[in-house]
């Protein structure tokens, strides 16, 4: 936590040096002290440390300053640190309107000039009057605050990424919280900026995109060498798994990732069926713990970054980026993994990142507070969710078209569900339409056995429906099975035109597609378990094959 600021304003050179070491000698273990000799300059300063989120303790100021009477500039000063205590430094034909000023202007003390010995007549009024500030202070949040509509798109988006990278944020609602209105008036600001990110160093960015807030955070989206061992596409289970492996092994190798570590696994809040961990632990520390250990492995990561096309030349493979670099690499690992199918209930698109949130559970539950949530689905991700809803929502609805969970989702979890009073499992039951004005405020439902509907108000819906691949960028010729997952190893021979492509005199590698040092793994693969153990040994195994491919060029 940044040092509370004790801040010294007098216009005599000779004074303020003095009381500036007076005052630094005895708080600097526990206070930053900053002077001035002009009471504007001091203005000028106090919004910038406004900006950066700093903090005042104390004001003392000189009386006769010829910019400004001392009791003017803490005034000034007193409407951007309210809390901050306030002293006068007076000379002996000054008290009367010092005296007057603490009535005035809630002056908290005046000291007169000379304060020798400072022991007896500065310390410990400073030190009374610091105590007293301590004892009512709260730490304001310290890191990048986040000013928006709570039901927008596009807050939506930013807080996603964030949570998704670990990135803590203070999140600041422009139509519920004055603090809010603070910083936009603080920084010129209108609401049509919004969402507007604010950083720690005092600067923002307006409506930003998401490269832009990771360039401006110092994250890489472009890379920094022209050839690669390997380029990993995708940092779901299996991609980091592949990059912790590509690193340790000695690869050059390039994570790429559009959105944030972890993939779906990252978005779950608990998992607790991956081996080692016998109280769990959610996707988004798991993804931290292994994007740490790839980097540092030395891999290159990217983020948000995303390819949308795949080249072959000779031997090596380039990659087109949404940006339209270029990226040349000696072999590919596509683990893109699969992304929640959209629901085609009437409404549902015009709420989305407004109320209808596919996965986010952890980014949105907040908003979730004391309402109604209704999630969609029965596999476990839902169920992993719906308990950590629980804990925000007065109720969570868990809609399934079948009887019950059994068929979908693990036993542990059902449990769990079945001991939770405020989750309420709604078998038969279907999503008919989605309602609101500029958010979401309720959902239709329909018992797909007595055909009977019912609207009920809503906070928010969680989508957990089925996994489509994350496939449909390719336009390279990659064989798929008939629902777009990429045929990888022996699974590519029963295709016809498998000999028309295959032109190699030995047998596809395990994970290996129809192209020759491309190679697909985790969920994106046909075939694939869908579990996130299964996910990180094919992004293990995939390394190795990597290997025998490099190997043979």
């Amino acid at each position: 936590m940044k040092k509370p600021i004790i801040f010294l304003v007098d216009d005599d050179p000779a004074v303020l040096k003095s009381v500036v070491r007076d005052v630094r000698s005895q708080f600097r273990k526990e206070y930053r002290i900053l002077s001035t000799e002009s009471a504007n300059e001091g203005l000028e300063a106090l919004t910038d440390l406004k900006k950066k989120g700093e903090v005042v303790a104390l004001f003392v100021s000189d009386q006769r300053m010829p910019e400004m009477l001392g009791v003017d500039f803490l005034e000034k000063a007193r409407e951007l640190y309210p809390a901050a205590k306030r002293i006068l430094l007076t000379a002996y034909s000054d008290t009367d309107a010092a005296i007057r000023a603490i009535n005035e202007v809630q002056l908290d003390y005046y000291l007169m000039k000379p304060w020798d010995p400072p022991e007896e007549r500065l310390y410990p009024v400073l030190t009374d009057q610091l105590e007293e500030w301590q004892s009512t202070f709260v730490p304001e949040f310290d890191g990048i605050k986040i000013a928006g509509f709570q039901w927008s798109p596009k807050s939506h988006a930013i807080k996603d990424y964030l949570s998704g990278n670990l990135i803590p944020y203070q999140w600041l609602d422009v139509e519920q919280d004055p603090r809010a209105r603070e910083l936009m008036d603080l920084h010129q600001l209108q609401e049509s900026d919004c969402p507007v990110v604010f950083f720690e160093d005092g600067d923002f960015l307006k409506n930003p995109s998401l490269a832009g807030m990771a360039e401006k955070m110092g994250r890489s989206v472009q890379a920094s060498d022209t050839m690669y061992d390997v380029a990993i596409i995708g940092a779901g289970p299996a991609g980091l798994a592949a990059g912790v492996y590509g690193g340790s092994e000695g690869l050059k190798t390039l994570l790429i990732e559009k959105r944030a570590p972890g993939g779906q696994a990252g978005t779950s809040s608990r998992i607790e069926n991956y081996l080692g961990f016998p109280k769990g632990l959610s996707g988004a520390e798991l993804s931290r713990r292994a994007i740490t250990q790839a980097t540092r492995f030395g891999i290159e990561f990217l983020s948000p970054q995303e390819v949308k096309g795949i080249e072959v030349k000779d031997q090596y493979k380039v990659l087109t980026l949404v940006d339209d670099s270029k990226v040349n690499t000696k072999s590919v690992i596509i683990s893109s993994g699969v992304d929640y199918r959209k629901h085609p209930a009437k409404g549902v698109e015009d709420f989305t990142g407004a109320g209808v949130y596919y996965g986010a559970a952890t980014t949105e539950a907040q908003a979730c507070k004391d309402g109604h949530v209704y999630m969609v689905g029965g596999g476990n991700s839902a169920g992993q969710a719906a308990m950590y809803l629980s804990k925000f929502a007065s109720k969570v609805f868990i809609m399934v078209r079948k009887p019950d969970l059994s068929s979908s989702m693990s036993q542990y979890l059902i449990d769990q569900i079945n001991g939770t009073d405020n989750i309420e499992v709604m078998g038969h039951t279907e999503l008919i339409e989605a309602k609101g004005d500029e958010r979401l405020r309720s959902v239709v439902l329909k018992n797909n056995q007595t055909e009977a509907e019912q609207e009920c108000p809503a906070a928010a819906l969680f989508i957990f429906i089925g996994a489509k691949p994350v496939t449909d960028w390719l336009k390279i010729d990659l064989l798929k099975d008939k629902r777009g997952f990429l045929e990888t190893g022996p699974g590519l021979t029963k295709y016809q035109n498998f000999p028309h492509i295959w032109k190699q005199t030995r047998d596809p590698y395990m994970l290996e597609t129809c192209i020759p040092g491309i190679f697909a793994a985790g969920d994106v693969r046909s075939g694939a378990m869908n579990r996130v153990a299964s996910a990180v040994g094919e992004g293990s195994m995939a390394i190795k094959f990597v290997h025998e491919y490099l190997a043979e060029h």
